[in-house]
Formats: C-alpha cells, sequence, structure tokens
C-alpha cells in the first residue's frame, strides 16, 4: 500500500492523470489568477509550482514520480516549463508562478533563471546564485571549511591563477607537494569544475604504481585502471588524500534541514564495475546516518541554501568527511523517498505561500514536532526509547545427528582450533567444514578400499555427514555447523541410535544443520516490522487493513530520517536470527531490495560479546532439569495430585491444560509413535509412486529429506526397552507443526492434525520446564542466559534519563538546531533478534524477579495479577514473539518528579499455527475501549474521543498518575495458513491476529542526578559496554530489576491502579 495513502496531508491518488505540462492557452498567465474564485470562497486557488529544468531533469521518472505526488495536495497545481521556452524565450515570457524549483544541469541558462526570479519574485525553493558555487570544487571546500564539516585534508593547484605560488607543483615517484603541502601516494586529483567528472587516483609503486581513473558511468563501467602514473600537466586541479573506505561510497540526498536519506553504493574507484540488478539499475544499500553525520546534513542543505541537495560521504577511520556537493539531486528507484519529498516539499511550499494567498489550508503533524505519543493510561507523553526483545520467523525444522569418533584425523582438527583448550569447538567457516568434509571423504573410501571393520559401523553415519556437508553445493556458516566434544572416557549411552561406547578417549560429533528461515518466515518479520511503526508518533489511530502505520501524522518513517531517532538492530550470529533481523528492518524502515545488503549494513552480529548467546553454566543447571522431568514423565499412569505438583510447582495455567489432556505421558507418547509410523508409511508410498515421487515439497525438501528427518525421530524417541526420550519431543513438535503448515496439501497425512495436538501438549510440558521446574530454578537458569542482555536493556534505559556526560555528543548541537522544538531530545530504539532461549528467559525475570517488593503485594495488585495470568495462559513463545519496553517523558514535570518518567512492558506470543488459534484473548495495545469506559465512569473526566482516522487522541487530565502501566499485547502477527503457496497479499487479508492483552504498571521512585547514581553506573556510551551486575547475589537468587533501574540504591519499584 502506498504511503502517499496513509499520510495526512495527501487526498488519495486522482482519478485523472495529472496535468504536468503547460496548456499553450494559460501561457504567460499567473495559474491562482487565472481560476475563478467561486463568489470570493476561495475555493478553487491554488499554489502554481513552476518546474524550470531542462527536459532530461523535468521529465525524469524521479521527478515525474514526486511531481505525481506533489499533485495530489488540493492546492497545488504543477507547472513543467518547456524546454524550449527556458532556452529560447525571453524571461518575461515565461510562466508566471508562485513557487519555483529550478536547478542548473547542462546547458541550462542559469542566468536566465536568475533575471526570471528577479522579476516575478517567486518563493525559491533552491537558491539560485548558490548554484554558481556548487560548480566551483574549490569554493564548495571553501563553504564547507567555513562551516566546520570535515573534508579530506586538500590543496589547489590554480594554473589560472597569475600568482606563481598557487600552481607551484614537484612531482616525485611516490609523492606531489602542490604549493608546499606534501601528497604521498594514493591521492586523489579532482578537476575544479564540478562539471568535469574525471577524477584520477594515483597509485604507489609499492601497489604496482598507476592510476584509477574515473567518469561517469558508461554502460557498466565509472573507472578504468591506466598504467600512467605521472599528474595531468595541463589544468587546475585539487589534490587531496585518498580516503580508506573498504569500497563503499555514501550519497545523501536532503529535502530541507531535518531530512537525510542515504545510500551506500560500491565505490568506482575499486574496480571500475558498476554493480547492476536483473533490471539494469545500479544496486545501491540502505544506510543508517549516524548522528553526527545526520547534523553534517544539516549544515550543507543550510550552508549552500539547497532544500533538495545530494552529496557524497567518505566514512574512514571512524570519521566521516564530505567529498562532494552535488546540489539539486534525487534518489533513484525509492518509493519511500518519493512520498518523503513530496510529502515535505508540498508542507513546505503551502506554509509559506497559504497565508498569502489566503487558502484554507492546516499545517500538520511537522518532522520537528515532539515525538509525542498517547501512553496505555491516555496521558500524551513524548516517546523516548524503545526496546524490543524478538525471536526469529519461522524456520525449517532444526536437526542434528551425533556421532562418536576416535580417528585421529577428527582429533588433528580438533587440536588445530583450540578444542584442546577449551574441551569443545565449533566449526562453522567454510574452511572449518571442508575440512571435516575431506576427512568424511577419505574414512568412506578407506572403508571401500579396506573394508576396515573399526570404521564400517560408522560408515552410515559418516555418509550422512558427507550428504549434509555437500548440500547446497557450497558452504556457508548460516545453515550448518559442526561441534566437537572431548569424552575422556567415551560417550556414555543415552539413545538407541548411539553406538557402545569403550572407556578409551574420544570425540563426539555433533553436526547441525536446516533451522533456516523460510520464505514465511520473510513475510513474518517484514510484515512485524511495518505493523511494529504503530508505537512511534503518527501511528495512533485505528487500524485498517494494511494501514498499519496509522492515519496521523508522519510516522515512524519520517521521524527515521530527522536527526532524532537513533536505532540499532542487533542479532546473534545464527542465520536465521539475522536474516529475520534485516527482513524486519526492511518492514519498519520501508526498505527496498533483497535482504543481504540490509543485513551488512543494518544489522549488528552481538556473538562476540556474549549478549545474545546462552550461559554455559546455564547448560548444566538446564541438563539437572531435562533429567528429572524425563524421570516424572516415564511414569505409566495417570499424573496423580503430586506428579502435577513436582512437574508444574509454579502453577502455570498453560501446563495445567496441557497435563489435563495428556493424563497418562506414557500412553500418549505411545500414541505419537503410532501416528509417526502411520507417517512414515505415506512418505514411503509417496517416495516410490510415480504420480508422486517428482514433488516438490517446501523450501525445496525432497521425500529423501523428509524421511530421513522423521526416520531418525522415529527411531530415536523410542528406545529397544520401550523407554521413550523425552527430549525429542520438541523435535516432533517442531517437524508436525512445519509439515501441516507447509506439506499437507501435498503429503495428505488424515492424522496430521491429531499428531499436532498430542505433540503439541507434551511439549507444552517439556519445553518450558526444560527451562527449570521451580522458581529458583527458573530463575538460576534465566540470569544464566540473558544476564548481559538485560544489563544492556538497563543501559538503554538508563541513557535516556541522563542529561550530562557524553550522551549529549549524540544530540543535536543548540548552535544548528534553530526550528527544531526539542534539538537536545531523540527516541532511541534498540532491537535484539534472538532465540527461544532468551524469551523465556526473559519472560521468566520479569515473572519471578522482584519488580514487586513480595509476593504478597503481587497477589493484592489486580492488575499484575491479570497480567501474570496471561503470561500463564501463554503456551508457546512461537515465531516472531516479543517482549518491548517503551520509555516515555513527560518534560513538564519535575526531572525528579515520580511523575517524570512512564515505563510500559508490552508482550506478544507471536504468531499462531493453523490448527489451534486459541490465544489468550485481551484488548490489546493502547486498548481505546477501556479508556472510553474508564472516562465515561469518572464524573470529574472530560470526555476523551474514541481514537479514529478522522479523531485526534485525547484523554482528560485526570489520566495524569504517577503510576505507571506494563502492558502485554498481541501486536497483529499473522497466523500460519494451510495454503500451499503464502502470498505477501493472502497475509494482509487474513492472517493479522486480534490485539490481545494490556494490563499492568509501574514506576521507578524519584530520579536522582547523576552524581547519586550508583557506584557501578559505567561512564562509557559504547552500545556493547553494559553496567554493573543485577544482583551481587550468586546464583540461584532473586534478580533485583530494581536495582538495575536504580543504579544500585535498589530503590523499590511502586505499582498501583490510577484513581478513577
Amino acid at each position: 500500500m502506498s504511503y502517499t495513502e496513509l499520510e495526512h496531508g495527501y487526498q488519495g491518488l486522482r482519478k485523472t492523470r495529472p496535468a504536468f505540462y503547460l496548456p499553450h492557452s494559460n501561457d504567460g498567465q499567473k495559474g491562482s489568477d487565472s481560476d475563478t474564485d467561486d463568489g470570493g470562497t476561495g475555493a478553487t486557488k491554488q499554489v502554481v509550482v513552476g518546474i524550470c529544468a531542462m527536459a532530461k531533469k523535468s521529465q525524469s521518472k524521479p521527478m515525474r514520480e514526486i511531481l505525481m505526488r506533489l499533485q495530489e495536495f488540493q492546492y497545488i497545481r504543477i507547472l513543467v516549463f518547456p524546454e524550449e521556452t527556458i532556452v529560447s524565450k525571453p524571461v518575461e515570457e515565461w510562466p508566471i508562478v508562485d513557487c519555483l524549483i529550478s536547478f542548473h544541469s547542462k546547458g541550462f541558462p542559469l542566468e536566465k533563471a536568475l533575471q526570471y526570479a528577479n522579476l516575478r519574485h517567486p518563493y525559491v525553493i533552491n537558491n539560485l546564485h548558490m548554484q554558481y558555487d556548487i560548480q566551483d570544487r574549490r569554493k564548495v571546500y571553501a563553504i564547507l571549511e567555513s562551516q566546520g564539516i570535515e573534508i579530506p585534508r586538500y590543496a589547489v593547484l590554480d594554473r589560472d591563477s597569475p600568482d606563481p605560488k598557487h600552481h607551484e607543483l614537484i612531482e616525485s615517484e611516490d609523492h606531489v607537494e602542490v604549493n608546499g603541502v606534501v601528497f604521498n601516494k594514493p591521492f586523489v586529483e579532482k578537476p575544479v569544475s564540478a562539471e568535469d567528472h574525471n577524477i584520477y587516483i594515483y597509485y604507489p609503486t609499492s601497489a604496482g604504481g598507476g592510476s584509477q581513473r574515473l567518469f561517469r558511468k558508461i554502460g557498466s563501467r565509472s573507472s578504468v585502471y591506466s598504467p600512467e602514473s605521472r599528474v595531468r600537466k595541463t589544468g587546475s586541479f585539487i589534490y587531496e588524500d585518498f580516503m580508506p573506505t573498504d569500497g563503499t561510497d555514501v550519497k545523501v540526498y536532503t529535502v530541507g534541514p531535518d531530512y537525510a536519506h542515504a545510500e551506500a553504493r560500491k565505490s568506482p574507484a575499486l574496480d571500475g564495475k558498476v554493480e547492476r540488478d536483473s533490471e539494469g539499475k545500479e544496486i545501491r544499500y540502505p544506510v543508517i546516518l549516524s548522528n553526527a553525520e545526520k547534523l553534517i546534513s544539516r549544515k550543507v542543505c543550510l550552508a549552500f541554501k539547497q532544500t533538495v541537495c545530494g552529496f557524497d560521504l567518505l566514512r574512514a577511520n571512524g570519521k566521516s568527511f564530505v567529498c562532494d556537493v552535488n546540489g539539486f539531486s534525487f534518489v533513484k528507484n525509492s518509493n519511500k523517498y518519493y512520498d518523503d519529498c513530496a510529502k515535505i516539499l508540498g508542507n513546505m511550499i503551502l506554509r509559506e505561500l497559504a497565508p498569502t494567498l489566503h487558502i484554507p489550508w492546516s499545517v500538520p503533524f511537522q518532522l520537528d514536532d515532539p515525538p509525542i505519543v498517547p501512553t496505555t493510561f491516555g496521558k500524551m507523553m513524548e516517546l523516548r526509547c524503545v526496546v524490543a526483545v524478538i525471536r526469529h520467523g519461522d524456520r525449517t525444522p532444526k536437526q542434528k545427528m551425533k556421532v562418536e569418533v576416535r580417528h585421529p584425523k577428527f582429533f588433528e582438527i580438533f587440536e588445530k582450533y583450540g578444542g584442546k583448550t577449551d574441551g569443545a569447538v565449533k566449526l562453522k567457516r567454510p574452511k572449518q567444514l571442508q575440512e571435516v568434509l575431506d576427512i568424511a571423504r577419505f574414512l568412506l573410501n578407506e572403508i571401500e578400499q579396506r573394508s576396515a571393520p573399526e570404521l564400517a559401523e560408522k560408515q552410515t553415519k559418516l555418509e550422512q555427514l558427507k550428504s549434509v556437508l555437500e548440500m547446497y553445493g557450497h558452504f556457508s556458516g548460516i545453515n550448518r555447523k559442526v561441534q566437537m566434544k572431548y569424552q575422556p572416557k567415551g560417550r556414555p549411552k543415552s539413545s538407541s541410535s548411539d553406538d557402545d561406547s569403550p572407556a578409551d578417549p574420544s570425540l563426539v560429533l555433533i553436526v547441525k544443520w536446516g533451522g533456516e528461515l523460510t520464505p514465511a518466515g520473510r513475510i513474518q518479520a517484514e510484515e512485524l516490522g511495518r505493523i511494529f511503526r504503530c508505537m512511534y508518533p503518527g501511528g495512533q489511530g485505528r487500524h485498517y487493513y494494511g494501514e498499519y502505520a496509522g492515519t496521523q501524522g508522519l510516522g515512524l518513517l519520517r521521524l527515521h530520517s530527522t536527526y532524532r531517532h537513533d536505532l540499532k538492530i542487533y542479532a546473534s550470529d545464527e542465520g536465521r536470527v539475522q536474516m529475520t533481523a534485516a527482513a524486519f528492518a526492511k518492514g519498519l524502515l520501508a526498505l527496498e531490495g533483497e535482504l543481504t545488503p540490509i543485513l551488512v549494513q543494518m544489522v549488528k552480529s552481538a556473538n562476540t560479546n556474549g549478549l545474545l548467546d546462552n550461559d554455559n553454566e546455564a547448560s548444566k543447571y538446564q541438563d539437572i532439569a531435562k533429567a528429572r522431568l524425563h524421570s516424572l514423565m516415564q511414569q505409566d499412569r495417570d499424573f496423580t495430585a503430586e506428579d502435577r505438583t513436582a512437574i508444574n510447582p509454579c502453577n502455570s495455567i498453560s501446563i495445567n491444560m496441557a497435563l489435563d489432556f495428556v493424563k497418562n505421558p506414557v500412553r500418549c507418547c505411545e500414541r505419537v509413535q503410532q501416528l509417526i509410523h502411520k507417517l512414515m508409511a505415506i512418505v514411503r508410498l509417496k517416495k516410490d509412486d510415480p504420480k508422486t515421487r517428482d514433488a516438490t515439497l517446501y523450501h525445496g525438501e525432497t521425500w529423501e529429506l523428509m524421511g530421513r528427518r522423521w526416520g531418525k525421530i522415529e527411531k530415536d524417541f523410542c528406545s529397544k526397552n520401550n523407554v521413550f526420550d523425552i527430549s525429542k519431543i520438541p523435535d516432533i513438535y517442531d517437524c508436525i507443526k512445519y509439515d501441516l503448515q507447509h506439506n499437507q496439501h501435498t503429503l495428505q497425512f488424515d492424522q496430521a492434525e491429531d499428531l499436532y495436538i498430542n505433540s503439541k501438549y507434551l511439549a507444552d510440558i517439556v519445553i518450558p520446564q526444560e527451562y527449570g521446574m521451580t522458581m529458583m530454578e527458573k530463575l538460576t537458569i534465566s540470569q544464566g542466559i540473558c544476564t548481559p542482555l538485560l544489563k544492556k536493556i538497563r543501559a538503554d534505559l538508563q541513557r535516556n534519563i541522563e542529561e550530562a556526560g557524553e550522551e549529549n555528543v549524540n544530540r543535536l548541537n543548540p548552535r544548528y538546531s534553530h526550528g527544531v522544538s526539542s534539538p537536545g531530545r531523540h527516541v532511541r530504539t534498540r532491537l535484539y533478534f534472538t532465540s527461544e532461549s532468551h524469551l523465556h528467559s526473559l519472560l521468566t525475570v520479569l515473572r519471578f524477579g522482584g519488580l514487586l517488593s513480595s509476593q504478597e503485594d503481587a497477589s493484592k495488585d489486580e492488575q499484575w495479577r491479570r497480567a501474570m495470568e496471561y503470561v500463564s495462559m501463554v503456551s508457546e513463545i512461537n515465531y516472531m514473539s516479543q517482549v518491548v519496553i517503551l520509555l516515555y517523558e513527560d518534560p513538564t514535570k519535575d526531572p525528579c518528579s515520580e511523575e517524570r518518567f512512564h515505563v510500559e512492558l508490552h508482550f506478544s506470543p507471536g504468531v499462531n499455527c493453523c490448527v489451534q488459534k486459541n490465544l489468550p484473548p485481551g484488548p490489546g495495545f493502547r486498548p481505546h475501549s477501556r479508556n472510553d469506559v474508564r472516562n465515561k465512569s469518572s464524573s470529574d473526566n472530560s470526555p476523551t474521543d474514541s481514537p479514529g482516522p478522522s479523531s485526534p487522541y485525547r484523554c482528560g487530565e485526570r489520566e495524569n498518575t504517577p503510576f505507571l502501566y506494563l502492558s502485554l499485547f498481541l501486536s497483529g502477527v499473522h497466523h500460519y495458513d494451510r495454503l500451499p503457496t503464502l502470498s505477501h497479499q493472502h497475509l494482509l487479508r487474513t492472517k493479522l491476529a486480534p490485539p490481545q492483552l494490556s494490563l499492568t504498571d509501574m514506576e521507578p521512585g524519584k530520579c536522582r542526578k547523576k552524581e547519586k547514581l550508583g557506584p557501578g553506573l559505567s561512564n562509557s556510551r559504547d552500545d556493547l559496554e553494559y553496567l554493573t551486575p543485577l544482583s551481587e547475589e550468586p546464583l540461584p537468587g532473586r534478580v533485583r530489576l530494581n536495582r538495575a533501574w536504580s543504579g544500585g540504591r535498589g530503590t523499590v519499584w511502586r505499582v498501583g491502579v490510577p484513581t478513577i
């Protein structure tokens, strides 16, 4: 859906094609005068916007796209000057307009445009006099220097100057000296004329010498290498240091001083080949500008007086340098930019001219307005920080194979990559995986040549290892990895698929594959990214299908392009998690193109600091809990009251429901095993049937691969002694959920839903209890898993409530903040994409970590009780589950008042499966009905309108209360479906789950000045540096989140319900 149909100020697409070109009958007439005024009402008055540029520019696709959107404004009429008029006719015969958009290009008579502006005095968008300066690189650099903008070190060799001191050149083999300034190779030589694009880069002899010669793109080339190493001897040039940018240039496009769009492209100096997509367009990557770069954008726009302006950034040595200013230029092939540009220009023009022309136009939400949004309890506050922890999207089933090995070649590779020191090694790099594959091939060849009995028994698993590593035809750590663990006394036998283990030392080789993000998972993440905008300014209207960004204001897409949205995206090192993060970013920011460039440019991998990885200590506690759970689930009888208490000591509602269904765990497992046997029979039949054997399953899977997947489960789930391996239940549920969603139309297994339901209820018991059974176990394991993430979240929130120190470097300099309502304020967004374990752990900490001072307080607080009841009813942390923390601030309150800050917690259990869609109901994110009821029940409150597309969100002042709400919601992620294909359009129509629950609130005690915050508070502002531990108590211990907020003083969170 076009953003122009969503945003305030647009009138919808017109049925007739916009009349861009001037009708001959109106030549020389001013549009606002020629229109009838309808009896003086002014109903048809319009601002006439003239486009004065060469036809190649005014008729280009970007210009046509923007003009089409400008035409949608009710009070704007577009008039494009014909090129013949511009070139041949005197300015007195040019059309009369109210606003002029004019810019220089090859052949354009800039002097005539200046004469016209002096004659007619229109409102000029891009200053015409400054366009002369932009054509001279010497003046461009002088202006940039005067504004304090970083530029490469340079010197001007001006051979046109009569002063010989201005053109002194001494050339040596590996350097030149220009007017006394020495430039070592590599250096850059630029003509002083900005119209001359023949820029040379000279290389040192140690690198082979020669030069790279850049020029305007011709076909697929933008530069060529030349063996010539001597500089040019005629003409005037600028010489500057070559900036190492890792082969990437950044193109920045401003529309006014408060908007900047940035793209990265492969540097033309790299190899001269222009990277193009399948449609022949140059490939460019979306880029997030830093705060310093956004300030540079503002300075460039104001210094050159060019509302629409493009310039080039070089990111090198930890800084950003401007190396060229291009003046009026557009982004190519970006609908988001076209919408933004037209929106900003249209509002700018009407804001300037509507009053003087007596046009009844009202000012809409502007980019420089503070980010004010409604909170869950109705009060309008300033959004300061959004922190979200999100699970990855739909994936293929994870698979693994274990085999015990003792061959010396495996021990060699184990020791080579540090296994001897750590006792374990993880191999993911292509080179490492290739080495393992070479060993497998060598050993299989040995079996064939010698029939070695010590290897023959491993042949099946070695063949499977070889087959897995040869999948896809290439290696990638995204979809496969090999782990080796040292066993000093051999591996103890734990399942029927394992071999007998002698007491000699051995290695357990574990190969893992699968778990890749599916096309459906990408759609889920991308769509949730779009829905996520509803929490930002402009996203609070009632939602209709597809209108996730709301109908009021400019929304997140505009906020992101201003100076006050600080976005960082983190993901664990798993491929499915990283691709989910990229797809989410694509939807959130309305990006275009493939996911790989977005992943490279925007997603930070968190694997180096343990932020989103599990702790080894936690896994030890998990193993203990799994062993006890395994024992409890082996009882061949109906669950007794004692069994239920032992399995579910925290009395979770969802686990109780699962226990009611399962009744006898052994009998339920037998039922599951029988259904797996039937499914395997169907797979074998389909595999051998000529009519179905060539059928392609979802995501390219074959019947052979499906048979292997289910065959391993069938073999491992039940041992020869008829003892069920409870640890395989999550794998069974994973596989049947995947096949029921994606393959049922081909598989046609009549009892698939029966298998799904039985395995689902078993999984509802096993999966959450693998993270601990008692409250103390759950906290111990959760603290081990997510403590780094909790500390990082605390740092994210703490930074927003501190106004002193290094924080100022990430805010607008007040000297350049004229016209910005809140130059020192911004919205910080931190997105953390991870796996299921972190979501389980985070919810455990929130439930049992002491947010309330005592269990008695928790039982008395009605809102908290409803919140915990809802979480207890959620049986599965499904794909795209999320925990979102919102921090608001009321700038009108005293900085130390309890009413200054407001914190909200939101939770979504993620997608629904195609079978069971009975998620716990709830009023949802910012529930309007609850606010309406509350206001109606309050006799002294002013009434509150129900928010809708045409009514602003208002709330009575009585809602101003020191108590905060913790809100849990289902944010409209779509259901699974049984369709053979998952088209984006179908998802928009049918897959939006209703919003669910909104509940409780809390607030910390009075905030303190920085010097009173705890001694553990770090002064570093780096995003990867954390604050002090959450608790000094050893594991197992109570996680004290109140300490995390208050910085060490131990302030207890206050909990309550607003007074009605």
